[in-house]
């Protein structure tokens, strides 16, 4: 629903024939759509590129689509354009929805190659297309899942991504995972994940209350995947007395953006942005992982712009008023 009655950008949909995703065991199409926005009175040419990564059990079309009571990103940005709040900036929304709700925008055996899918088949495209973009003229940001992906991808491709802002996004496994892994033990009920996911994918009308194990187990595959199971999905606690399987958990903590920094945060200096905020009363727990991100890229001395806001982890797409001129306006300079 507009909020701003000025000129209005125009929404392309492209679509990516992928060969990097063609390697994923979740059978998962590798013709991929992105809905790239273009603001008002420009072609793309020259403009800066911003990408949207959306949380798990969502899609970057999904940020297109008419809202009702909210804007949508095309009219965000449109406002925030139009208010000059931003200077004019290319987005493209990747359609990155797989079988089992999404991805953490990282390679992974089960889910697939993510990362060299928007770094190495999408960025060119895009670019290619409308002109944009290019060195030193990229940013990434999302939220949840997506504010993961935005994070992980400036850690460790600071060589392709020069701003990035990271909105509640998964950090602090111990905090935000493990408290949930005795409701997804519940959930499955003794039954394999084989057979839990095949009644879930065949009932007439998903149950309610299942997000929590269907997370669980989205991340599992994400983090810590085994190609010889279903759908690369295993736990890494024990089935009966919900104990860690330390081998497997440590798969878990290698992908963890408070362990990660260790080893990329000096990379991240090169930056021309980095963004990151959560809310306090975040129910995922989320708020304690970002405050160790940002106290160790204090004591790195990576520049960045930290907030903490009034809020939980839903409905917060607000907050990119925020970030959004962040972003832009450093690319822009």
């Amino acid at each position: 629903m507009r909020k701003f009655f000025g000129p209005s950008g125009s929404v392309n949909r492209l679509f990516i024939e992928s060969e990097v995703l063609k390697v994923n065991i979740l059978g998962d199409p590798t013709s991929r759509a992105v809905d790239v926005y273009i603001p008002a009175g420009h072609d793309g040419r020259g403009l800066p590129l911003l990408v949207d990564l959306v949380g798990i059990a969502s899609s970057g079309l999904s940020h297109t689509n008419w809202i009702a009571f909210s804007e949508n990103m095309p009219e965000r940005l449109d406002r925030l354009i139009g208010e000059q709040r931003m200077p004019p900036v290319v987005v493209a929304f990747p359609d990155c929805f797989t079988r089992i709700g999404g991805n953490q925008y990282i390679n992974s055996a089960a889910t697939g190659p993510w990362e060299d899918f928007l770094i190495h088949e999408m960025l060119p495209m895009i670019e290619q297309r409308f002109e944009c973009g290019g060195a030193g003229r990229r940013g990434v940001f999302g939220k949840s899942s997506g504010g993961y992906g935005a994070i992980m991808h400036a850690l460790r491709h600071s060589n392709t991504w020069s701003a990035a802002a990271c909105h509640s996004g998964d950090m602090g496994f111990e905090l935000c995972y493990l408290p949930d892994m005795p409701t997804t033990l519940r959930a499955l009920d003794d039954n394999s994940i084989e057979q839990w996911w095949r009644k879930l994918e065949n009932a007439k009308k998903r149950p309610d209350g299942v997000f929590t194990a269907t997370n669980i187990l989205a991340m599992a595959a994400s983090y810590d995947p085994d190609p010889a199971e279903f759908l690369g999905m295993r736990l890494p606690v024990t089935s009966d007395t919900c104990e860690l399987i330390e081998d497997r958990w440590a798969n878990w903590m290698r992908h963890d953006p408070v362990v990660v920094v260790e080893a990329f945060g000096p990379k991240l200096q090169p930056l021309k942005a980095l963004y990151i905020d959560c809310g306090d009363k975040d129910q995922f727990n989320l708020l304690y992982g970002a405050r160790r991100l940002v106290r160790r890229l204090k004591e790195l001395g990576i520049a960045h712009r930290y907030e903490e806001f009034q809020d939980n982890h839903s409905g917060i797409d607000y907050r990119t008023d925020e970030s959004l001129p962040f972003l832009a306006n450093a690319l822009e300079a």
